[in-house]
This record gives structure tokens, sequence and C-alpha cells, in this order.
């Protein structure tokens, strides 16, 4: 195929967010994002907003490719879509709003030393970063520094299993790299962005002692979880927000150093200037205020609480927003 002819048919693509039920579900989807959420019995938990799996693949809801699936683009544009160092396969993150009503398990994932240790086992690492919290809500993140492996072990199925995690305080705006093997759990009343390399392996090593929808205990996982959870590592997960305002463009590394992706918190208070060179798609999220993709040729409006993926061929855009007004966008490449 002529990838250069390719090439100039693509553009800015949004994608039609895939809802999932699950007892946790909040309602900061509908109240903060202000979407029309489907009507379900079991509370709406999490939106996945960009998917390639067996069980779930995201479609395209804007332009000339509407209806095409995220397969057929990496099938049919390849590094057109991902970057020059692309060489076939799926689309590497999975992309997530969370809703959390209730608060998750406590819960691990496997690095790639544990998958192999597990069938069926794919690694995880991912990052959150809050986009709206009630005020009492909290993040669980990393194991305390005075935890030690047998205390948690003796402890992990009891509520003394707390005085062994990192709690913290949700702020927006923080954000939360929990490599692979780090112990974590999201707590009630936070709606966050998460990005994750491409797997749906969830280890539960505590459900809280609570019920699922049918009246009895959701599985857990604790021979699997205890191959997985890192015991050495006691540093923080937590990368504090941005403090105070500025009438200036500005750029903080959110996840800077991490082989499956790199995340930037963009506060923006006139057009910025960005290029795709290539190299990588950029994905750019909405975190609090709607703006505009731009180039010579196209315009798109991405709404608030949105993903956006700018295809690596794409080049030169720029991001506009309401002037004066600071606008943050979440942007996330490989």
């Amino acid at each position: 195929m002529n990838q250069k002819l390719e090439s100039q048919n693509l553009y800015p693509l949004l994608f039609t967010p895939i809802y999932k039920a699950i007892m946790w579900g909040g309602d900061m989807l509908k109240s903060h994002l202000h979407r029309e959420m489907p009507e379900t019995d079991i509370p709406i938990g999490e939106s996945w907003e960009i998917v390639d799996r067996e069980d779930e693949v995201s479609v395209v809801e804007n332009g000339a490719l509407k209806g095409k699936t995220i397969r057929y683009l990496l099938e049919n544009y390849g590094a057109n879509i991902m970057g020059d160092k692309f060489q076939g396969g799926k689309f590497p993150l999975l992309v997530k709003i969370i809703d959390a009503g209730k608060r998750l398990s406590l819960q691990v994932h496997p690095d790639e030393t544990s998958s192999k240790l597990i069938s069926g086992a794919e690694p995880k690492t991912e990052m959150w970063y809050i986009i709206a919290a009630k005020p009492d809500a909290n993040i669980i993140a990393g194991l305390d520094y005075r935890c030690t492996k047998r205390s948690f072990i003796e402890d992990y199925a009891t509520t003394v299993v707390e005085e062994c995690l990192q709690i913290s305080k949700s702020i927006p705006g923080d954000g939360y790299f929990i490599k692979a093997g780090t112990v974590h759990a999201i707590g009630a009343g936070n709606l966050l962005l998460e990005i994750q390399q491409n797997s749906d392996t969830t280890y539960r090593i505590s459900d809280w002692g609570r019920l699922g929808v049918d009246g009895k205990p959701r599985q857990l996982h604790v021979e699997e979880s205890m191959k997985c959870i890192n015991f050495t590592d006691r540093t923080s997960p937590k990368v504090c927000g941005v403090s105070g305002t500025t009438n200036h463009n500005r750029k903080f590394p959110v996840v800077k150093y991490c082989p499956f992706f790199n995340v930037d918190d963009l506060r923006l208070t006139t057009t910025w200037t960005g290029n795709t060179n290539g190299k990588s798609f950029h994905l750019l999220t909405a975190i609090n205020r709607p703006f505009k993709i731009v180039n010579e040729s196209t315009s798109t409006t991405v709404e608030i609480g949105r993903n956006c993926l700018i295809p690596a061929a794409f080049g030169d855009y720029k991001i506009e927003v309401e002037s004066g007004v600071e606008t943050t966008v979440i942007r996330t490449k490989i």
C-alpha cells in the first residue's frame, strides 16, 4: 500500500465509549462529565475509551473513518497511526475513565516476570490521573515502609491490612504511576483517567469482605497475587499535581521514564503547537474544559472527559483553548 497516500486520509480520531456496569460503579461520569449514560440495574464503573482486545474493540465515531475499528486502522494504516517503530499487532494501550462509587478491591497486576509464572496472565503497568474527587475520597497505592512481607500476608484478609498500605487523600490533578507489582485500590468517590498496558489481568487480594451482585463473595486470587507483589518496593507511586495558575502555557511530566507510555499534564491558557513527527500518536484527554485540535484542513472538538487520538503521520497541529482560562489537557504517547 502507498503509506504516503494513506496518511493524507488521517485526522484526529474520536472513539465511541464502551461502558461497563460494575457493582462499585458511581455517578460522576454523568454528574461531572455530563455524559448520557445507558440505563442499567448495576451502576457504570468504567468507560473504555480506547481498547483493542478480542472481546472489545473501539469504533471510530467521527469523520470519514466513522464505523471503522481501531484494529482496522492498525491493519490498514499501520505506522501512520502508531509511529515509525510499529511492527504490527494490537493497539498497545487500554484507556479508561474509572467512576468509583464504592471502593474497589485491593489488587495487584503482574509484570513480565510474574506473568510467565501464571497461565494466561498479561503484564499490566498503569497510571491514574484524578479528574475529580468527592471530599472524603482517597487512593491506596503501595506498601507502607513499616509493613513487612510477613505482616501483609498475615493481615491481608482483615481490616488491619490498611496499616500496611500507603493511603492518600484524593486531589484532582494528582497522578499515580502504578507499576506492575504494586498493591493498590481506588477509593470511593474518585473519577480518574487510567492509561495502562493492553491487559485485563487483575488479581484481587481482598474485596473488603463484601458480597457481589449475586450475594456471594467475589473470587479472590491470593496465590497469584503473592507471585506478583513487589514486596521490596516502598516508593510512593504518587505524582503531586500542578499548583497555582499563570497566564502562560505550562507542561509538566506525569510519567516520564516508562517503556510503555509517557504522560504530560498540559496547562494551557492560549494556543499550543504540537507535532507528532511520525514517531508516535498523541492521545489528548480533555480534563476540565473542551478544546479544539486544528491544522490547515481540519478542526476537531474534544469535549470534557473525552479522548482524541492524533495519528503519528498527522504532523503539525494546534490545540486551541479559551483564551486566558486555564485548560488541562493530558497528553499520552509511546
